[in-house]
C-alpha cells in the first residue's frame, strides 16, 4: 500500500496581478522526509511555503496535508495544528525573557498546567537554550534567537515543519547547531520542508530536493537519485611519478574521459565506471608501477547540480 504524502499539491498556482509567482506545481513530500527547496531569489519558494501554511491563498490548484485537502472556505484548525511555520522574519518580543516568550505561545496553543511546563523544558533542552531561559531576548545572539524561534514553532508538536531560510545570516557554528536540532527532529519522525541558499547544509540534511525556477518546480527527487542522474563522477589522483605519463596511461582506459592536470600536478578525470571499476583502475595503476599517494572518487556537489539544472532550463 502506497504511503500517504505528508504534503501533496496538484496544479498549485499563485498569481499577483499579471505575475505568476508559483506556476502549476505538483509536489509530494512523504512522512519523515527532510525536503530541501532551492532556487534563486524570486523563484517562488517563499510563496509556495506560505500557501502550504495557509498564510497565502492559492489562485488555483489544491493542497493536501496528510491526505486532507486544505480549503479556503472553512478554518480547519485540526489541519493547522499539524503545521509548524518558521518564516524568515519571525517575530520576537525583545522585552520578554526566553521562558516568558515561550510560555506566552504555549498558552496560545492551549497547553495547560504541568504539561505546559514540561513541554517548555523539552523544547529548551532540544534547542540547547535551557541555560538562557531567564535571559532577555534582546541579549541573545542571532543563532540563539533563531533556535528560540524554532522552539516556539515546535511547541505544539506539529507533524510538519516548514522552515523558510532558517540559517540566513548565521555563522558556521550557529548553522551547525541548527543542523543538529533539525537532525534530532527528523529522528522523532517529523516531516520537514526547508528552503535555504546554503546548499552545503541541505546536502547534509536532506533526503529529497526540489528546485524552483521562475515559479516552476523543475526538479523534485530523492537526493541520491539527483546525484546519480545529474552528478558527474570524477577521480582525483596524485602521483610521485611524472603526471603526464600517468595521464597518457589513463587516456587508454575506456571508462576514463577528459583527463586534466591542475597546476599542482593533480590529475582530474571524468569516470564512467562504478566503485568496483574504480578499485580495479587503482590496482592496475599500481601494478603498472606508478606510485600513487592520493586517489579520490568525487561527485558534483548539490550546488553544481543546481547550476546544471538552471543552465538546462535556460538553454
Amino acid at each position: 500500500m502506497k504511503q500517504t504524502p505528508a504534503v501533496r499539491t496538484e496544479n498549485l498556482t499563485k498569481r499577483f496581478g499579471h505575475h505568476v509567482a508559483v506556476n502549476d506545481v505538483d509536489l509530494e513530500i512523504y512522512p519523515g522526509e527532510v525536503y530541501g527547496l532551492i532556487g534563486p531569489n524570486g523563484a517562488g519558494k517563499t510563496t509556495l511555503i506560505r500557501m502550504l501554511t495557509t498564510a497565502e491563498e492559492s489562485s488555483a490548484g489544491d493542497i493536501y496535508i496528510n491526505g486532507e485537502r486544505l480549503r479556503s472556505d472553512r478554518p480547519q484548525p485540526y489541519i493547522k495544528r499539524q503545521l509548524g511555520y518558521l518564516p524568515d522574519d519571525f517575530p520576537l518580543y525583545d522585552d520578554l525573557n526566553v521562558w516568558d516568550y515561550l510560555d506566552y505561545f504555549a498558552r496560545l496553543y492551549y497547553l495547560q498546567g504541568r504539561s505546559r511546563q514540561r513541554r517548555l523544558h523539552e523544547v529548551l533542552e532540544l534547542v540547547n537554550l535551557e541555560h538562557k531561559q531567564r535571559s532577555r531576548i534582546t541579549s541573545l545572539s542571532r543563532g540563539m534567537k533563531q533556535r528560540l524561534g524554532l522552539a516556539r514553532t515546535i511547541l505544539h508538536n506539529p507533524t510538519l515543519l516548514l522552515l523558510d531560510e532558517p540559517v540566513s545570516g548565521l555563522d558556521p557554528i550557529a548553522r551547525q547547531q541548527f543542523r543538529e536540532v533539525i537532525k534530532t527532529l527528523q529522528t522523532v519522525g517529523m516531516t520537514i520542508l526547508i528552503s535555504s541558499h546554503v546548499l552545503s547544509d541541505l546536502a547534509e540534511l536532506c533526503t529529497a530536493i526540489g528546485i524552483m525556477e521562475l515559479g516552476f518546480l523543475v526538479e523534485s527527487a530523492p537526493l541520491q537519485e539527483l546525484y546519480q542522474r545529474l552528478s558527474r563522477q570524477q577521480i582525483w589522483l596524485s602521483t610521485q611519478d611524472d603526471p603526464q605519463k600517468v595521464a597518457d596511461h589513463l587516456a587508454q582506459v575506456a571508462s576514463v574521459k577528459a583527463v586534466e592536470m591542475d597546476p599542482a600536478g593533480t590529475l582530474k578525470m571524468q569516470f564512467l565506471g562504478d566503485q568496483a571499476e574504480a578499485a580495479a583502475l587503482l590496482r592496475s595503476l599500481v601494478e603498472t608501477g606508478f606510485s600513487i599517494y592520493d586517489f579520490r572518487c568525487v561527485q558534483d556537489s548539490l550546488e553544481e547540480i543546481f547550476f546544471k539544472v538552471g543552465h538546462q532550463q535556460s538553454s
